[in-house]
C-alpha cells in the first residue's frame, strides 16, 4: 500500500496533517507499518472505530488500527524499537553490517557524527536533540525509539546510565532530523505520563546535563 492509498482510506474520517509508512531502509521494502495524524482526536477516534479489523480494498488480510502513541503498554516494545532502528545505529547485530555496507552514503556519515556524541546545542547539522527527563531508572533506549518514531525520523537514542548500577540516570536525549518534527514531538510529550513519573521533554541546550 502507498502513502497516497494509505491517505485516501483515512480521509473519510477527517483532515489528515501528516501521514508516514515506515520502510526498511537498507531495502525501501515497506515495513506494512504506517502513521496517521489526524488534526483532532475524535476524527482518529472513528478512524480506529471504522477501519480496525476491516480489510482495505485489494487487501488480503485485515488491518490493525490503533493510537501509535502508549509507550505504558510493554507488548509492543521490541517490534517497535526494531521498526525505528535504523541502519546507522551502533548496535550489534545484522543492522551493524548493514551499515558497514552502507557507509559512504551522506546520511549514515551524517548519523554516525551525531553517534559519536558531538557537543550540540538544540542543533548541529546532524539534526535536533531532544533533552527527555524524568525517566525510570529502568528505562532503556527502546522507550524512547516507541515514543519518538511516531513523530518522524529519529536518528539516535541515548538513555544516560549510571557507570556503576547500569541503571538510568533519568534522562535521555533523541536526535530527530526536521525541526517541525521534533516541535511537535516535545508539545506533543512534554508533560507526558510515563508510568507512575511526569517526563519533561525540551530542545537540548549546552545547560542541560553533558552526556
Amino acid at each position: 500500500m502507498t502513502q497516497k492509498e494509505l491517505e485516501q482510506l483515512f480521509s473519510q474520517y477527517g483532515r489528515i496533517i501528516t501521514s508516514r509508512i515506515l520502510v526498511d531502509q537498507v531495502t525501501g521494502v515497506s515495513r506494512g507499518v504506517g502513521f496517521i495524524r489526524f488534526d483532532k482526536r475524535i476524527e482518529a477516534e472513528e478512524a480506529i472505530k471504522g477501519l480496525n479489523g476491516q480489510k482495505p480494498p485489494g487487501a488480503t488480510e485485515p488491518i490493525t488500527v490503533k493510537f501509535a502513541n502508549n509507550p505504558s503498554q510493554k507488548v509492543n516494545h521490541t517490534i517497535l524499537s526494531q521498526l525505528y532502528q535504523s541502519p546507522n545505529r551502533r548496535y550489534p547485530g545484522p543492522l551493524a553490517q548493514q551499515a558497514q555496507r552502507f557507509r559512504f552514503s551522506p546520511v549514515t556519515i551524517d548519523g554516525m557524527t551525531s553517534l559519536a556524541g558531538i557537543n550540540f546545542p538544540g542543533h548541529a547539522g546532524t539534526g535536533w536533540c531532544i533533552f527527555v527527563y524524568n525517566l525510570a531508572p529502568d528505562a532503556d533506549e527502546s522507550i524512547l525509539w516507541q515514543m519518538f518514531g511516531p513523530f518522524g525520523a529519529v536518528t539516535n537514542v541515548k538513555v544516560i546510565r549510571d557507570f556503576n548500577t547500569n541503571k538510568c540516570k533519568g534522562f535521555g536525549f533523541v536526535t530527530m532530523t526536521n525541526y517541525d518534527e521534533a516541535a511537535m514531538a516535545i508539545a506533543s510529550l512534554n508533560g507526558y505520563r510515563l508510568g507512575d513519573r511526569v517526563l519533561q521533554v525540551s530542545f537540548k541546550t549546552s545547560k542541560t546535563h553533558k552526556a
